[in-house]
Protein backbone atom coordinates (compact mmCIF):
# COMPACT_ATOMS: atom_id res chain seq x y z
CA UNK A 1 0.00 0.00 0.00
CA UNK A 2 0.60 3.49 -0.41
CA UNK A 3 3.71 5.71 1.40
CA UNK A 4 1.87 9.08 2.99
CA UNK A 5 4.32 11.91 2.87
CA UNK A 6 5.16 14.26 6.34
CA UNK A 7 3.24 17.91 6.16
CA UNK A 8 6.08 20.65 4.73
CA UNK A 9 3.50 23.19 5.31
CA UNK A 10 3.73 23.48 9.21
CA UNK A 11 4.46 27.17 9.13
CA UNK A 12 5.09 29.03 11.60
CA UNK A 13 5.71 32.81 12.10
CA UNK A 14 7.43 35.48 13.79
CA UNK A 15 10.38 33.64 14.93
CA UNK A 16 13.46 35.83 16.05
CA UNK A 17 16.57 34.42 15.12
CA UNK A 18 20.23 35.30 16.07
CA UNK A 19 23.66 35.57 14.44
CA UNK A 20 23.93 31.76 15.27
CA UNK A 21 24.26 28.48 13.16
CA UNK A 22 20.82 26.96 13.34
CA UNK A 23 20.67 23.00 12.11
CA UNK A 24 18.25 22.26 9.63
CA UNK A 25 17.34 18.67 8.25
CA UNK A 26 15.92 18.04 4.95
CA UNK A 27 13.75 14.31 5.47
CA UNK A 28 14.26 11.84 2.66
CA UNK A 29 11.49 9.91 1.36
CA UNK A 30 11.57 6.62 2.26
CA UNK A 31 12.24 3.92 0.34
CA UNK A 32 9.84 1.56 -1.52
CA UNK A 33 9.83 -2.15 -1.28
CA UNK A 34 9.73 -5.40 -3.77
CA UNK A 35 7.85 -8.15 -4.40
CA UNK A 36 9.68 -11.54 -2.98
CA UNK A 37 10.46 -14.52 -4.84
CA UNK A 38 6.89 -15.93 -3.27
CA UNK A 39 5.15 -13.13 -3.97
CA UNK A 40 4.86 -11.53 -1.06
CA UNK A 41 4.69 -7.54 -0.88
CA UNK A 42 7.45 -5.88 0.90
CA UNK A 43 6.39 -3.02 2.99
CA UNK A 44 7.91 0.51 2.34
CA UNK A 45 9.81 2.51 5.15
CA UNK A 46 8.06 5.96 6.88
CA UNK A 47 9.93 9.31 5.68
CA UNK A 48 12.73 10.99 7.84
CA UNK A 49 11.57 13.79 9.83
CA UNK A 50 12.46 17.70 8.35
CA UNK A 51 13.40 20.27 11.10
CA UNK A 52 14.99 23.32 12.48
CA UNK A 53 16.23 23.67 15.51
CA UNK A 54 18.63 26.49 17.47
CA UNK A 55 19.74 27.70 21.53
CA UNK A 56 17.25 29.94 20.81
CA UNK A 57 13.64 28.78 19.42
CA UNK A 58 11.94 25.37 19.93
CA UNK A 59 12.66 23.00 17.75
CA UNK A 60 9.87 22.65 15.17
CA UNK A 61 9.80 19.14 13.50
CA UNK A 62 6.98 17.88 10.47
CA UNK A 63 7.11 14.14 10.52
CA UNK A 64 7.96 11.57 7.93
CA UNK A 65 4.87 9.85 6.34
CA UNK A 66 3.87 6.17 7.04
CA UNK A 67 5.36 3.80 4.99
CA UNK A 68 3.72 1.16 2.77
CA UNK A 69 2.87 -1.82 4.29
CA UNK A 70 3.16 -5.64 3.79
CA UNK A 71 0.50 -8.22 3.51
CA UNK A 72 -0.96 -8.86 6.75
CA UNK A 73 0.41 -6.01 8.80
CA UNK A 74 -1.14 -2.78 10.12
CA UNK A 75 -0.26 0.62 8.44
CA UNK A 76 2.37 2.43 10.15
CA UNK A 77 1.55 5.85 11.31
CA UNK A 78 3.04 9.22 10.21
CA UNK A 79 3.03 12.77 9.53
CA UNK A 80 0.40 11.12 7.21
CA UNK A 81 -0.45 7.74 7.31
CA UNK A 82 -0.17 4.83 4.92
CA UNK A 83 -2.84 3.59 3.00
CA UNK A 84 -4.12 0.19 4.34
CA UNK A 85 -3.45 -2.96 2.56
CA UNK A 86 -6.62 -5.05 0.81
CA UNK A 87 -8.98 -7.01 3.68
CA UNK A 88 -9.83 -5.51 6.85
CA UNK A 89 -6.71 -4.02 7.88
CA UNK A 90 -6.91 -0.34 9.19
CA UNK A 91 -4.84 2.70 7.00
CA UNK A 92 -2.40 4.30 8.91
CA UNK A 93 -3.06 7.85 11.00
CA UNK A 94 -2.39 11.16 10.57
CA UNK A 95 -0.90 13.34 12.74
CA UNK A 96 -3.18 16.27 13.90
CA UNK A 97 -1.85 20.16 12.41
CA UNK A 98 0.57 18.15 9.47
CA UNK A 99 -1.45 15.70 7.77
CA UNK A 100 -4.30 12.83 6.80
CA UNK A 101 -5.16 9.45 7.54
CA UNK A 102 -4.43 6.36 4.56
CA UNK A 103 -7.30 5.47 3.00
CA UNK A 104 -9.01 1.38 3.61
CA UNK A 105 -8.26 -1.33 1.62
CA UNK A 106 -10.78 -3.75 -0.57
CA UNK A 107 -12.28 -6.43 0.64
CA UNK A 108 -14.27 -9.65 -0.01
CA UNK A 109 -12.77 -11.48 -3.26
CA UNK A 110 -11.97 -10.77 -6.51
CA UNK A 111 -9.15 -8.04 -7.34
CA UNK A 112 -7.57 -6.87 -4.13
CA UNK A 113 -6.61 -3.43 -4.24
CA UNK A 114 -4.85 -1.18 -1.39
CA UNK A 115 -5.82 2.20 -0.22
CA UNK A 116 -3.82 5.41 -1.02
CA UNK A 117 -1.48 7.49 1.04
CA UNK A 118 -3.12 10.63 3.29
CA UNK A 119 -2.08 13.64 1.70
CA UNK A 120 -1.58 17.12 4.03
CA UNK A 121 -5.26 18.33 2.64
CA UNK A 122 -7.13 14.94 2.67
CA UNK A 123 -7.14 11.30 3.18
CA UNK A 124 -6.35 8.89 1.33
CA UNK A 125 -8.90 7.29 -1.12
CA UNK A 126 -10.55 3.86 -0.26
CA UNK A 127 -9.68 1.10 -2.48
CA UNK A 128 -12.69 -0.20 -5.17
CA UNK A 129 -12.26 -4.12 -5.38
CA UNK A 130 -12.36 -4.49 -9.13
CA UNK A 131 -11.51 -1.12 -10.40
CA UNK A 132 -8.90 0.15 -8.86
CA UNK A 133 -6.67 0.99 -5.95
CA UNK A 134 -7.59 4.23 -3.88
CA UNK A 135 -6.60 7.92 -5.07
CA UNK A 136 -4.05 9.58 -3.05
CA UNK A 137 -4.67 12.40 -0.57
CA UNK A 138 -4.55 15.99 -1.65
CA UNK A 139 -1.81 17.90 -0.51
CA UNK A 140 -1.42 21.94 0.58
CA UNK A 141 -1.18 24.99 -1.56
CA UNK A 142 0.71 27.29 -0.01
CA UNK A 143 2.51 31.13 -1.35
CA UNK A 144 5.65 31.02 1.22
CA UNK A 145 7.78 30.97 -2.14
CA UNK A 146 5.85 33.94 -4.18
CA UNK A 147 3.99 31.59 -5.84
CA UNK A 148 1.10 28.72 -5.22
CA UNK A 149 2.99 25.57 -4.90
CA UNK A 150 1.12 21.80 -3.53
CA UNK A 151 2.98 19.80 -1.72
CA UNK A 152 2.56 16.77 0.17
CA UNK A 153 -0.13 14.76 -2.02
CA UNK A 154 -0.22 10.85 -0.73
CA UNK A 155 0.74 8.22 -3.25
CA UNK A 156 -1.90 5.80 -4.93
CA UNK A 157 -2.67 2.41 -4.09
CA UNK A 158 -2.36 -0.61 -5.73
CA UNK A 159 -4.61 -2.87 -8.17
CA UNK A 160 -3.95 -6.45 -10.18
CA UNK A 161 -5.92 -4.96 -13.07
CA UNK A 162 -5.04 -2.33 -15.57
CA UNK A 163 -6.44 0.64 -14.35
CA UNK A 164 -4.21 2.97 -12.38
CA UNK A 165 -4.43 4.91 -9.07
CA UNK A 166 -3.02 8.41 -9.30
CA UNK A 167 -1.21 9.74 -5.98
CA UNK A 168 -2.36 13.30 -4.93
CA UNK A 169 -1.93 16.87 -5.89
CA UNK A 170 1.25 17.94 -4.55
CA UNK A 171 3.98 15.32 -5.59
CA UNK A 172 2.07 11.88 -5.00
CA UNK A 173 3.06 9.05 -7.37
CA UNK A 174 0.68 6.74 -9.12
CA UNK A 175 0.66 3.61 -7.21
CA UNK A 176 1.40 0.30 -9.42
CA UNK A 177 -1.19 -2.00 -11.48
CA UNK A 178 -1.10 -5.44 -13.66
CA UNK A 179 2.42 -5.67 -13.37
CA UNK A 180 3.42 -1.99 -14.10
CA UNK A 181 5.58 -0.32 -11.00
CA UNK A 182 4.77 2.08 -9.20
CA UNK A 183 6.25 6.24 -9.26
CA UNK A 184 7.51 7.67 -6.95
CA UNK A 185 6.45 11.02 -4.65
CA UNK A 186 8.12 14.36 -6.51
CA UNK A 187 11.67 15.44 -4.71
CA UNK A 188 11.58 18.05 -2.46
CA UNK A 189 7.70 17.91 -2.21
CA UNK A 190 7.39 15.33 0.90
CA UNK A 191 4.93 13.43 -2.00
CA UNK A 192 4.07 9.89 -1.12
CA UNK A 193 5.39 6.98 -3.24
CA UNK A 194 2.87 5.07 -5.03
CA UNK A 195 2.07 1.50 -3.21
CA UNK A 196 3.08 -1.87 -5.11
CA UNK A 197 1.59 -5.51 -5.52
CA UNK A 198 2.48 -8.94 -5.59
CA UNK A 199 3.85 -8.63 -9.49
CA UNK A 200 5.21 -4.79 -9.34
CA UNK A 201 7.65 -3.03 -7.48
CA UNK A 202 6.72 0.03 -4.83
CA UNK A 203 8.02 3.26 -5.32
CA UNK A 204 10.16 5.91 -2.76
CA UNK A 205 8.45 9.44 -1.09
CA UNK A 206 9.35 11.94 -2.28
CA UNK A 207 12.27 13.92 0.25
CA UNK A 208 11.00 16.71 2.18
CA UNK A 209 11.58 20.59 2.10
CA UNK A 210 12.56 23.77 4.78
CA UNK A 211 11.81 27.16 3.36
CA UNK A 212 12.95 30.60 5.16
CA UNK A 213 11.47 33.44 4.24
CA UNK A 214 12.35 36.81 5.81
CA UNK A 215 12.62 40.38 4.67
CA UNK A 216 15.36 40.76 2.07
CA UNK A 217 17.30 43.70 4.22
CA UNK A 218 17.73 41.20 7.52
CA UNK A 219 19.50 38.47 5.31
CA UNK A 220 22.94 37.90 4.18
Amino acid sequence: PACAPGNPLKSPTGITVSAQTYPIQVGGGGPGGTPNPSNVIAPGTNGVDSSISGADISTITSLGGGGGTGNGQLAPNGGSGGGAAHGSFSPGAGTANQGSDGGNGSGGSGNRSSGGGGGAGSAGGAAIRNVRGGLGGAGLSSSITGSSVNRSGGGGGSSHINTVATGGIGGGGNGAFSSTNATSGTTNTGGGGGAGSQLASSASGGSGIVILRMPTSDYT
